[in-house]
C-alpha cells in the first residue's frame, strides 16, 4: 500500500490559542485526520470547552491544558501533561497571539507617537517570548527525540506594513484611528526566530517554518471589508478553514525538505 505522504495520524501536535477562532480549525482539521491535539490556551474552563469544541470535548485525541505561554513554568507543566498521556509532541503550531482590537481605547488605537508603552510589552510578550519559550521548551523535547515540526504563525503584517488608508474612513467619521505597531513588529520578528531555530535544529531533525497569512473574515465592518478586499488579488479575506490545509502540509512528511521557510497564504495581498 502506497504511504500517504500528507498522513498526521497519531501525531502529537500541541496549538497554543488553540480555543481561538483559527486555533479551534486547525485542531477540527487534525483530529479529523486522526492526530492527537493538545490545546494549549490560557481561557480552559469546562463551560467554554463545550461551547467551542460540542463534538470533540470528550473525544480522547484531545487534551485541552490552562496555559500562560509568557511563563516557562506553565508551558513545562502543560508539556508534562501531554507526554504523561501520549508521548513527546511531534508538532508545534505557534498559534497564540494578541492584537488591538477595533473598539480598543484610543490610545491604543492612537497615533503612533503616542502608543502606549504597556501595550507594546503586552502584545510582545504573548506574540514574540511566548514564541520563544514555547520553542525553547517543547522544541528541546523534540531535538533529544530527533524529529518534530515547528510552525510559527505570522501575518502579512510581519512583512508588509499596514495600509493605514483602510482605516481612512474611521478617521473621516471622527475617529483618530491606526493600526498599531506592536502588532507588526512581533510578526516581523518571528520570520528570522523560524530561521534561527531552522538552522540551529537542522541537524537534530527538527523543521521550523513560518505560515504567513493574510486577514480572515470575522464580521467586520462593510467599510473596512471593501477597503482590505480591494487591496486583495482574490478579491476577499480568506475563510477560517483556507489554512488549515498548510498546518496539515507542514506537519506531514510531505513538507520533509522544507525547513526556515515563509509560506505565504494571503490570497495574493502582497504580490502587489
Amino acid at each position: 500500500m502506497k504511504h500517504d505522504i500528507f498522513c498526521v495520524k497519531d501525531r502529537v501536535t500541541i496549538i497554543t490559542g488553540g480555543m481561538g477562532q483559527l486555533g479551534r480549525q486547525f485542531a477540527f482539521e487534525l483530529l479529523g485526520r486522526g492526530a492527537r491535539v493538545a490545546i494549549f490556551d490560557a481561557h480552559i474552563d469546562e463551560n467554554y470547552v463545550k461551547e467551542r469544541f460540542p463534538e470533540h470535548y470528550l473525544c480522547e485525541n484531545i487534551l485541552f491544558v490552562k496555559v500562560d505561554v509568557t511563563s516557562r513554568n506553565s508551558i513545562i507543566n502543560a508539556l508534562d501533561k501531554v507526554i504523561d498521556k501520549w508521548q513527546t509532541p511531534y508538532a508545534l503550531v505557534n498559534n497564540a497571539a494578541l492584537d488591538t482590537p477595533p473598539n480598543a481605547s484610543a490610545d491604543e488605537n492612537g497615533p503612533f507617537e503616542q502608543y502606549p508603552e504597556e501595550s507594546w510589552v503586552k502584545v510582545l510578550d504573548v506574540n514574540l517570548k511566548g514564541v520563544l519559550l514555547c520553542c525553547q521548551v517543547i522544541g528541546e523535547r523534540m531535538a533529544e527525540k530527533g524529529r518534530g515540526s515547528i510552525i510559527n504563525i505570522s501575518s502579512i503584517y510581519g512583512v508588509v506594513s499596514p495600509d493605514q488608508r483602510i482605516y481612512e474612513y474611521r478617521r473621516v467619521a471622527g475617529q483618530e484611528f491606526y493600526k498599531p505597531v506592536s502588532y507588526s513588529v512581533s510578526k516581523s520578528a518571528i520570520l528570522n526566530l523560524t530561521r534561527y531555530l531552522a538552522t540551529y535544529w537542522a541537524s537534530k531533525g527538527v523543521r521550523v517554518n513560518t505560515l504567513t497569512f493574510g486577514g480572515v473574515f470575522n464580521k467586520q465592518d462593510n467599510a473596512f471589508l471593501a477597503g482590505y478586499c480591494n487591496k486583495v488579488p482574490l478579491g476577499r479575506m480568506a475563510r477560517e478553514s483556507e489554512y488549515n490545509g498548510a498546518i496539515v502540509f507542514l506537519i506531514s512528511d510531505a513538507a520533509s525538505y522544507m525547513t526556515g521557510a515563509n509560506l505565504i497564504l494571503d490570497g495574493g495581498y502582497t504580490s502587489w
